[in-house]
């Protein structure tokens, strides 16, 4: 690391220089701490090692004797006096909650398997992106309600992933943290991997096995705020070091600390973690947590645009998307602010791809309304079409909305038990035909009607009854189905791959909807109302032929109708009549005639 470039803010190595580094016979500590009037390592044994200045505010020493697995913390006295054991900021491991000690690991590379995966990995622009939001605790757990470790979900998660059309997992925060309940959006390592499921280099196994399933793998990422404990930064060297001095900006909604990212150590910190994590674990992206709070003062737009946090967003994300090309920087960000997903060199913030909340509050609004109110209110899901080109966009169905009192994504469609899994179907179908990646969150697979709790597992034994389970073969049906026909993704931020064939007849609850891939297209026929729908007709682009690939109401899938034994192609004049049962969706291929000779 260029000592000098992180001071100015510009360093994404940081890790490299500070932290707990082993060598044969002992460890090299170095840590940033200006303020500090003395700092030492202190081991859980009991043995205290003083460091010593160096360059400017960097404290450093050789401690020997020590070595891969002691756990220490930095014995600071501040500026203020004051004496506190801290967790190591650049650590690379912590002990389980409620320990705090930061443990020496082997800095020597993971032995990956995935160079072929590597080197063929891309943005995925014109591939599908289907992906899946796990917890890890809490997607399964061991009979006495024990944590999987990371190796033993290498060997359950990514073929589950592959068997269910799921191109990506996104794991939420992995980075150390105190509080369950928090999800570990309150960091306090953010350089280490939970120990709650094994060692990092069990996470590098796990991603390893994701890759050999051809799985991507996402980790969400915090550089917004973290925890408050007092063993980890907040007020690190006794004074307000990585956090705002002022409370009214320096503490979040949450009631965690901000960083203050307009310093240019804090911002080699942030980035500099951003980076390991996509280059020691080949991570394949970053969901970015709580973006509106780096673009916002308090992510409020009312309080007008934080400059120095817009510009730290710029830098880091530039400087990623240099060093790690083919990684996915991706923001959950629920602003209108302009081109989130454009370059930073054409004036934009340098990501990806950013989450649609905007489609997906309008969307799950507009399936809890009772079959009446959706006549007026086909807008909630036209809307979407109008702005969905601006930016390369995801749409999310998170953990955020199983939780909190919000009930699961099947839970709100409207109606009663036996209403909400057509309705479901429905609602899948749709998302899948809509512009826009894919994301869903882990156990709305099932028909989960229970809203998501961190201390328990998935409902796996939903699937001993016949909608769950006819539902769960339903998913996985259209995520192969989407994996395989590209105009699910093919182009999809193109306006001239999407056409509405109909979206006149909300007074029928019902619209259709084509997509044009490079080798395939596809036409969506949606009714989102209570009452049979006969005769529905619709003009199609010219004659040809019609596949029936999928109705949300076949048999299989929990519906009435036999599903037929084999997939006849039908020819068509230029439109298509069908009768559509309640809330029902029905998918073609459509294969356009060949124009004759000489006509365009």
């Amino acid at each position: 690391m260029d000592i000098q470039a992180f001071y100015t803010g510009h360093a994404f190595d940081a890790y490299e220089f500070f932290g707990a580094h082993p060598y044969p016979g002992g460890v090299h500590f170095a840590v940033w701490a200006p303020a500090a009037r003395a700092v030492a390592v202190a081991t859980d044994g009991g043995d205290v090692y003083p460091l010593h200045p160096s360059y400017s505010a960097v404290w450093e020493g050789d401690c020997p004797g020590l070595g891969v697995g002691t756990r220490y913390h930095y014995r600071i006295t501040g500026g203020d006096g004051s004496t506190v054991d801290h967790c190591d900021p650049y650590g690379r491991a912590m002990a389980l909650r409620p320990d705090s000690h930061s443990i020496v690991v082997d800095g020597a590379p993971y032995p990956f398997t995935d160079a072929k995966w590597m080197a063929a990995r891309n943005k995925n622009f014109d591939a599908p992106m289907n992906i899946y939001e796990a917890h890890l605790g809490s997607w399964r757990q061991k009979p006495d309600g024990g944590w999987y470790t990371y190796k033993e979900l290498a060997a359950l998660l990514p073929p589950y992933l592959k068997e269910n059309g799921y191109t990506h997992l996104e794991l939420m925060p992995l980075a150390e943290y105190p509080f369950d309940g928090s999800w570990g959006y309150q960091t306090t390592g953010f350089y280490a991997p939970t120990s709650r499921y094994g060692t990092p280099a069990a996470l590098c196994a796990l991603v390893d096995a994701c890759h050999r399933q051809e799985i991507g793998v996402i980790l969400d990422f915090v550089p917004v705020h973290f925890a408050v404990d007092g063993y980890g930064l907040k007020r690190f060297d006794g004074t307000p070091l990585y956090e705002y001095p002022a409370a009214t900006v320096g503490e979040s909604e949450w009631g965690s600390c901000n960083f203050m990212h307009s310093r240019g150590e804090i911002r080699c910190f942030v980035q500099s973690c951003a980076a390991y994590w996509l280059q020691t674990f080949h991570a394949d992206g970053l969901r970015m947590d709580a973006v509106s709070r780096l673009l916002y003062w308090q992510g409020d737009p009312a309080r007008g645009v934080n400059t120095s946090t817009v510009e730290f967003l710029k830098g880091m994300n530039a400087g990623l998307q240099q060093r790690y090309p083919t990684a996915l920087l991706i923001a959950e960000d629920s602003t209108n602010y302009p081109k989130v997903t454009a370059p930073v060199e054409y004036g934009g913030l340098g990501f990806d791809y950013k989450w649609d909340l905007g489609w997906m509050n309008d969307t799950l609004d507009y399936f809890k309304k009772t079959p009446a109110e959706r006549r007026d209110n086909f807008g909630k899901l036209s809307f979407s079409m109008v702005y969905c080109w601006n930016e390369h966009y995801i749409l999310p169905f998170s953990h955020d909305e199983n939780v909190h009192g919000k009930a699961t994504i099947l839970q709100k469609m409207y109606g009663g038990y036996d209403g909400k899994f057509p309705q479901g179907r429905l609602l899948y179908l749709y998302m899948m035909l809509h512009p826009g990646k894919k994301l869903d969150f882990m156990g709305n697979e099932l028909g989960q009607l229970r809203e998501w709790d961190e201390a328990r597992q998935q409902d796996w034994e939903l699937v001993k009854y016949p909608l769950h389970d006819a539902f769960a073969h339903y998913r996985r049906a259209l995520g192969l189905l989407y994996a395989k026909y590209d105009a699910f993704w093919q182009g999809e931020y193109d306006p001239a791959r999407f056409q509405w064939l109909d979206c006149d007849a909300t007074h029928r609850c019902a619209c259709t909807i084509l997509r044009r891939g490079e080798q395939t297209t596809l036409v969506g026929v949606f009714h989102f109302g209570d009452a049979p729908l006969a005769g529905y007709t619709v003009a199609l682009p010219g004659p040809g032929k019609l596949t029936l690939l999928l109705d949300t109401d076949w048999q299989p899938w929990g519906g009435a109708t036999p599903q037929p034994k084999t997939r006849r192609a039908a020819k068509t004049d230029g439109q298509l009549t069908v009768d559509l049962p309640p809330y029902s969706g029905q998918l073609y291929a459509f294969a356009p005639l060949a124009a004759p000779a000489g006509q365009a």
